[in-house]
């Protein structure tokens, strides 16, 4: 996880040295210094500075750290429960179901495991006591936007949702102190999401970011980063994986706000709940007549008895 959430921040040479990693960590955990530098066609030094991008004192480290890592993933595969998610054109439909289905679990175990409680609990605190709260999505990452509005929104919290460019920068630009904005981006390099987080801070709301990558230009503009742990397989390059980890951060989010209000936000959610409830309840009367005085159903329609 700290290997592919420190991806896009590294040096072109460095990247080899992770996408070597990434693809063998069994076996660059058995391999020397020297003898991974080749392979990835870099210099010690270079694998040193991978390293400590990844906040290990040295080479050792990594190697143990991989070690643990690829036995824990031959665990899985020796319960039967794992597999590497690269799908290839043999594959049966059974085979294609089970590693989508892998590869969704473990981002959703990933991200649990990842997850910077502190930063969850800043960001909880910061929804909970926000006038206002702005979220921004562009892509996939507005249907989980959209989520998290309406959670909100449930709950009574004065929110807004924005997948337009525009409409998000003009409303960043009403912010102030006190309110919250929330900028969702799998990669953490979308510029409108970007932009409106930006607004939003010189303005002086308080910026969350919802990302994938921990060293992100997303991250710059933001005083608070949660961060998922998506896994990609061969048709499905940050698309549901990135969406369903992103969830688990709003479902986190979502109850830690209404816990915070424990009475008051079951007595929110029971009311949406009545009325909703309501609105099935009658337009089913009026499609069948059944609890109407004086109409019988017949068959697709309803008659006057």
């Amino acid at each position: 996880m700290r290997v592919r959430g420190a991806l896009p921040s590294l040096r072109p040479a460095e990247q080899r040295v992770a996408e070597a990693v990434l693809a063998d960590p069994a076996g660059v955990s058995e391999r020397s210094i020297t003898s991974l530098a080749r392979l990835c066609r870099t210099s010690e030094t270079t694998v040193l500075r991978f390293c400590r991008a990844l906040g290990l004192a040295g080479y050792p480290e990594l190697r143990i750290a991989l070690a643990r890592a690829a036995q824990g993933e031959e665990d899985d595969r020796a319960s039967g429960t794992a597999s590497d998610g690269v799908i290839v054109q043999t594959d049966s439909m059974a085979e294609m179901v089970a590693k989508i289905t892998y590869a969704d679990q473990r981002s959703i175990a990933d991200t649990g495991a990842a997850v910077d409680v502190v930063a969850l609990q800043a960001a909880v605190d910061a929804l909970a006591k926000a006038r206002r709260v702005d979220v921004y999505g562009v892509g996939a990452s507005a249907l989980v936007a959209q989520e998290l509005h309406g959670r909100l929104h449930r709950l009574g919290l004065a929110s807004g949702v924005w997948a337009d460019p525009h409409a998000a920068l003009s409303s960043a630009a009403g912010l102030v102190s006190g309110d919250v904005a929330v900028g969702i981006s799998h990669t953490g390099t979308t510029i409108d999401v970007i932009d409106a987080l930006r607004v939003a801070r010189t303005r002086g709301a308080t910026t969350i970011a919802i990302t994938n990558f921990d060293r992100a230009p997303i991250v710059g503009q933001s005083d608070i980063v949660l961060t998922t742990a998506a896994r990609e397989t061969t048709f499905r390059t940050g698309s549901m994986s990135s969406r369903v980890s992103q969830l688990v951060l709003v479902d986190c989010l979502f109850t830690g706000v209404a816990m915070r209000s424990y009475d008051r936000s079951v007595s929110a959610l029971d009311a949406a709940r009545s009325v909703l409830r309501a609105r099935h309840t009658e337009r089913h009367e009026r499609q069948t007549g059944v609890g109407r005085p004086g109409l019988v159903p017949t068959g697709g329609l309803t008659v006057q008895a």
